[in-house]
């Protein structure tokens, strides 16, 4: 499906925190974790998909900071329409597409995070660069 990944026009409609929290503990710096999540949705009659990025550093296995955003994708509609298979009520998105919202949602999750640490001792924490490539492998299919 790559080859569709030219013709598929979308914009970002929406940008949402859907979580963030500090738990205050005594940090261990030397020690740090971070654990990324990602889950994705569609809305067939908004023709829009939803692309969350769920980041918790921890320290000694204790959680203390978790952020979690999402950026919701208008997908012009004739793209939606080439995507949509009628007959089995799904949509498929081809997984280089999805990897491109997927950038997009995780550089806007570390904008906010930038934002909600701004002047807390927290500040110097950042989301670093992920290579989605090795963890978005296949084409992703919403069924309705």
């Amino acid at each position: 499906m790559d080859n569709l990944n030219q013709t598929i026009s979308f914009a970002l409609a929406k940008i949402t925190t859907e979580q963030f929290a500090i738990i205050e503990n005594d940090l261990s710096l030397d020690s740090l974790n971070l654990e990324s999540n990602f889950r994705f949705a569609a809305d067939k009659e908004k023709k829009m998909v939803g692309v969350f990025a769920k980041f918790s550093f921890s320290s000694d296995q204790n959680p203390f900071m978790i952020i979690e955003c999402g950026c919701h994708f208008r997908i012009q509609p004739d793209a939606w329409e080439k995507l949509l298979s009628k007959e089995e009520n799904s949509i498929t998105f081809p997984k280089s597409i999805i990897q491109h919202l997927t950038v997009i949602t995780v550089g806007t999750t570390r904008g906010v995070l930038h934002a909600k640490t701004e002047n807390t001792k927290y500040n110097h924490l950042f989301l670093p660069t992920i290579n989605l490539q090795e963890m978005i492998t296949d084409d992703h299919k919403f069924t309705f």
